[in-house]
């Protein structure tokens, strides 16, 4: 049976130089596989050399892995990149840089934060052996044959050991649960938690744990996460270990694992430690020369050539034989030994640009609606780019819209919104776009309006490809068409943030006893279900029959980039409403540009949308906005509203992201829980903002949850219960806003974010979600 890497590493240790050879052929390809995620050309093999004589360094002195070599050679590579581009940049010396512990995992500065997830927390609790084989088995997805060489175990044994391993991760995430203050109720639940997954529970217990599970959402969560701990482990633990580019190195590294090249790319690996330069061999460590004189060693040993003598290591580290020194080509030709001198190195040219993209769905790409795919290029590079070339491949089934004008979903600025310099058409089932160069160390983001058929079938996404001169750029989203979802109504990037305002245009009879009690949300009757609801008309106007106004307070110096005005009220017969900007005296009326219709329990409701940020734009920035006359009825349990959602700059902010999101989803009944998917986002524990606008909540109907997938939220206004977030508050107003609820709050994003809606009681019309995320500048 092949030496496990625990064996390996513990020769290695002991002096073995062989031993470290095996460990090289055995992870050079997923070494080079992340790499080539990472940096481009010759520098791939720079990177890996570097990284494995970092290891060997650190082994030869005691330290290092114990047996998870695979995941202490990605962190390395990691860290190496990151190394060398502060160390080209003059960010830090190579002094600094040796005393990084490359045991610690690396977090890229985008997934700043994820260390701290539950998920990550418990895998990086559980014994090294653990952690390799869950690595291997779930994150890499390899089959327990090929694992069973680098454990030193069967490939039973390996099936064995992982159902052990993730026993453990499931005990150790129900701990890490329990060591934070759960709500009293939970606590008897999460201890049952683990053999509730397993199926070790009686009858009555289990009753117990679906009840419970059923009504708190938090517990809900984390069931879903014990019952699919390979989903998190790959999702939260694999960016954790190989980086924000996870999904590249993964798909990598099922092709790189094919194309092994043993001994021979050993000796590779050999003449690429030569050739390091210098500031880079520094960042190595003090002890380089021992080490690459070491990795000879264990190349002369598994090579098919036999040496003819065996000299000492220092005589191997002043003078390497010929045979060491590495053949330019990438397969070595049988009649030919490999090249006497080296080749020499192309390095960076001063000011070289580097481009990464990214290319995803904002929201969901929903069948039968417009929806948006957002690209996101950076130049990570010392100097600008050439002109910018990108060919967007769409989906089948999705196609282009043609760029809009003002008044139909474009931003009011640039550079944010959708322009940033951008020109676009559509070619061959995608589009082709072109801009001016990119200047170094900034990002650009293009956004561009799709149609999804009635009949686009489920699949690949969406995919660019970008030139910019003789370099080349590629990137595919991970998710496609859905059945359902949530599309985007606009996107931008930017120094932004989002804001709602809102009213209802109905309200209890001022007459009625209680009513004035209620409107102040006090008493037990702040249901539209316990009135026959009337229309509210609050602004001492003879022209208008149901009006209600909210202050809106924007941040000091912001622009408006994008406004959107929705409106809802019970029945289907939906049209124009009226509104008046802070400082005006007359109405403007709005048409709706589109209109849903949707089944409650008591018959059906619409929200209407019409984009107003040329309106909102041209208006004085704060004060209180009116809205009046929006098609309703009257009578019990009836519900009429309005909203102002915006987007604006902020100086103060840092770069984000924002996106506003709007399905007319019920929710409640036979739907107690909605997930949103929150797609095109870099949010990895990223703080985010988010503007909820709802229709037909009942404050005295408990259980209305929502979550980003962290627990349930509490929104900033109305009563501030997280077991009742749709109580009939408004932001911008201080009374009883009956049957609508414009909320704000605050979380922090995971790298799979969602927005799940949840309610045990009541039954409300969730209509709009606008989102502001950091990210990276």
């Amino acid at each position: 049976m092949p030496q496990s890497d625990a064996h390996l590493l513990q020769a290695a240790r002991d002096g073995d130089a062989a031993a470290y050879g095996q460990l090289y052929e055995r992870h050079v390809a997923a070494a080079r596989a992340l790499a080539r995620q990472l940096v481009r050309g010759a520098e791939v093999e720079d990177v890996v050399a570097e990284s494995f004589t970092k290891i060997l360094d650190l082994v030869g002195r005691g330290g290092g892995p114990e047996s998870g070599f695979r995941t202490y050679l990605l962190t390395v590579v990691r860290r190496t990149v990151y190394d060398r581009s502060r160390v080209e940049s003059r960010q830090v010396s190579t002094g600094e840089i040796e005393m990084f512990d490359p045991g610690v995992p690396f977090v890229d500065p985008a997934l700043v934060g994820l260390e701290r997830s539950l998920i990550a927390r418990a895998y990086l609790s559980l014994p090294e052996r653990w952690r390799a084989v869950l690595w291997h088995t779930e994150v890499e997805r390899a089959k327990p044959a090929e694992v069973a060489p680098l454990l030193g175990l069967t490939a039973n044994g390996v099936a064995a050991l992982a159902y052990r391993a993730r026993e453990g991760l499931r005990q150790a995430y129900l701990q890490m649960h329990l060591g934070s203050p759960p709500q009293h109720e939970c606590r008897p639940v999460l201890g049952k938690m683990g053999a509730y997954v397993r199926g070790g529970l009686a009858r009555r217990d289990s009753k117990a744990v679906d009840e419970h599970v059923n009504a708190c959402e938090e517990c809900h969560g984390v069931l879903l996460e014990l019952t699919d701990v390979n989903r998190g482990l790959r999702v939260m633990v694999g960016p954790l270990i190989a980086g924000p580019l996870f999904g590249g190195y993964a798909a990598a590294l099922v092709k790189a694992v094919a194309g092994r090249t043993g001994a021979t790319g050993a000796l590779r690996l050999f003449g690429r430690l030569r050739r390091v330069p210098k500031q880079q061999a520094a960042v190595a460590g003090g002890t380089a020369v021992v080490a690459t004189a070491a990795v000879l060693g264990a190349l002369l040993l598994v090579s098919d050539e036999e040496p003819t003598a065996r000299p000492p290591v220092a005589t191997q580290a002043a003078r390497p034989p010929a045979s060491a020194v590495p053949d330019p080509d990438p397969v070595p030709r049988p009649s030919e030994r490999p090249a006497q001198v080296p080749p020499p190195v192309k390095k960076d040219k001063p000011g070289k640009a580097r481009l990464r993209a990214t290319i995803d769905a904002l929201g969901s790409l929903v069948r039968a609606q417009p929806g948006i795919v957002g690209i996101r290029l950076r130049n990570y590079g010392g100097g600008p780019s050439e002109e910018l070339a990108a060919h967007v491949d769409l989906p089948p089934g999705v196609t282009l819209i043609p760029p809009a004008r003002r008044g139909q979903s474009a931003a009011l600025l640039t550079p944010v919104g959708t322009v940033d310099g951008w020109a676009c058409r559509p070619a061959g089932g995608g589009a082709r776009c072109a801009r001016a160069p990119l200047p170094a160390g900034q990002g650009t983001a293009l956004f561009l309006r799709v149609l999804v058929a009635d009949e686009a079938p489920e699949g690949s996404g969406p995919a660019v490809r970008v030139a910019a001169g003789s370099l080349r750029v590629r990137a595919r989203a991970q998710e496609g068409v859905r059945m359902s979802g949530a599309p985007a109504r606009f996107a931008t990037d930017g120094k932004v943030t989002v804001r709602a305002i809102g009213n209802s245009l109905l309200s209890c009879p001022e007459e009625r006893a209680g009513c004035l009690e209620a409107r102040r949300r006090q008493g037990e009757q702040r249901d539209n279900d316990l009135w026959p609801m009337t229309a509210l008309d609050q602004d001492d106007r003879s022209d208008t029959a149901a009006s209600s106004g909210a202050v809106l307070s924007l941040p000091k110096g912001s622009e408006v980039v994008w406004a959107g005005l929705y409106w809802s009220a019970s029945g289907e017969a939906a049209g124009p409403i009226k509104i008046r900007p802070p400082g005006r005296r007359k109405y403007l009326t709005v048409q709706p540009s589109e209109v849903t219709v949707r089944d409650l329990p008591l018959g059906p409701a619409y929200q209407a949308f019409a984009d107003v940020s040329e309106l909102v734009g041209d208006a004085r920035r704060n004060g209180t906005w009116w809205a009046a006359d929006a098609p309703m009825r009257e009578g019990v349990s009836r519900h009429a509203g309005w909203s102002l959602v915006l987007i604006v700059t902020d100086p103060a902010e840092p770069y984000s992201q924002a996106v506003v999101l709007d399905t007319a989803t019920v929710v409640g009944g036979g739907s107690r829980r909605v997930r949103i998917p929150l797609g095109g986002l870099s949010p990895a524990a990223a703080p985010a903002r988010v503007e909820l606008v709802t229709w037909e909540g009942d404050a005295d109907l408990r259980g209305d949850k929502v979550s980003l997938g962290s627990g349930a939220l509490t929104p900033v206004g109305g009563d501030r219960d997280p077991a009742n977030v749709f109580d009939g508050s408004s932001n911008g107003v201080g009374e009883m806003t009956f049957g609508t609820d414009v909320d704000t709050v605050g979380a922090e994003l995971g790298v799979d974010p969602g927005l799940t809606i949840a309610t045990d009681k009541d039954v409300v019309l969730f209509g709009v979600a606008a989102l502001s995320v950091r990210a990276r500048s």
